[in-house]
């Protein structure tokens, strides 16, 4: 088959490392996969192992919605399928299938935020619909109930899976934050929005016990990291909420902390929960769309009712206080992680989609 992966821009975001990783997966399965982008350049762009890549502004004009060229473009190299990820790519899908009827032209669905009127009039004419989540799936048929039948839920695969015979603590960041032996770190890897959470992560952790030895760590940048950082100090807890920056990799992260903690508002499947699963975290996360598929709830870790801090709180607290539940519910983290997000089992399940849609072609 030729697929053509259509994504607007290589930023280092979870739906472009699953564009990436998608086309990677489809090269190495043997079909002709292009992955096509409207802006060139990005970070991601530099981790492309022989993927076929091309762009179409001639140079980076800094537009994420600029798609110069692109029907035309989709038209020349004649695909069989046409995956479209990201919110700025999937306005174009309906266009792309009136414009190439025999293709499948699969829009997709990676956030439960509120669809501009363009995706959802895309939702409805391309050929087929993904969503990341069965509760993304059940919003969207609450909502368009017509796509009932053209919708399959395929979850995101791990963009970090843990290194290979490198799954030892890491001391060496432990030890440069002031966390020591009996340190229980509380992560959250997450851009600074404001429906990430988290400032009631920090206004949770001033109401956590004093005399706990226990240590907050927010990786990530974004528009509210200034006000988080005001908040930690105005709560006196500056000294106990890490915040670590943006990261490429997180994976050091990961092997240094001991829970995983997410209190968003909007996901639809978090790569963040996913990842610190297979390092074998145990999670406390609010009820956001899709987040109690990331885990198993009261196994590898804690669902709390959004915006229940009450309860958050009190879920954090029973983990700090008792070791042998992190180690009992990491250990179950790590089969669930490597049972239901394996990068192979993700791309079997699109080629598998892709087959049976061309199987349907009229």
């Amino acid at each position: 088959m030729r697929i053509l992966v259509i994504q607007d821009y290589l930023r280092n975001g979870g739906t472009e490392r699953q564009a990436v990783l998608l086309t990677q997966a489809f090269r190495k399965a043997g079909h002709d996969a292009i992955l096509l982008t409207f802006r060139p350049g990005g970070i991601l762009a530099r981790k492309l192992d022989g993927i076929e890549h091309r762009a179409l502004q001639p140079f980076d004009m800094g537009l994420d919605w600029f798609a110069p060229g692109l029907i035309s473009t989709a038209a020349r190299l004649a695909p069989d399928i046409v995956l479209c990820m990201g919110r700025a790519a999937n306005r174009h899908a309906a266009a792309l299938q009136r414009r190439l009827p025999r293709a499948a032209v699969i829009a997709t669905v990676r956030t439960d935020k509120p669809q501009p009127w363009g995706v959802q009039r895309s939702l409805h004419r391309a050929r087929h619909v993904v969503a990341n989540s069965h509760e993304a799936k059940k919003r969207l048929i609450a909502l368009h109930g017509a796509l009932a039948e053209r919708i399959t839920v395929i979850h995101n695969s791990l963009a970090f899976p843990p290194d290979a015979g490198g799954e030892s603590r890491n001391e060496t960041l432990r030890t440069q934050q002031g966390a020591g032996a009996g340190c229980v770190v509380l992560l959250c890897v997450a851009m600074f929005r404001s429906e990430k959470g988290q400032r009631m992560l920090i206004e949770i952790a001033a109401r956590l016990p004093r005399e706990c030895d226990w240590q907050l760590w927010l990786a990530g940048d974004g528009p509210t990291l200034a006000g988080s950082k005001t908040l930690a100090s105005g709560l006196s807890i500056a000294e106990r909420v890490k915040f670590m920056g943006f990261h490429p990799d997180p994976r050091p992260l990961y092997r240094a902390a001991d829970v995983a903690v997410l209190a968003s508002q909007n996901e639809s499947l978090s790569n963040f929960l996913i990842e610190a699963q297979a390092h074998g975290l145990p999670v406390v996360a609010a009820d956001a769309t899709g987040v109690g598929e990331c885990f198993v709830p009261d196994e590898s870790g804690i669902l709390i009712a959004r915006g229940d801090a009450a309860g958050f709180r009190s879920a954090v607290e029973r983990l700090l206080a008792d070791a042998a539940l992190r180690a009992r519910m990491g250990a179950r983290a790590r089969e669930h992680a490597a049972a239901h997000f394996a990068p192979d089992w993700q791309a079997g399940a699109y080629l598998e989609l892709f087959a049976r849609l061309g199987s349907d072609k009229v």
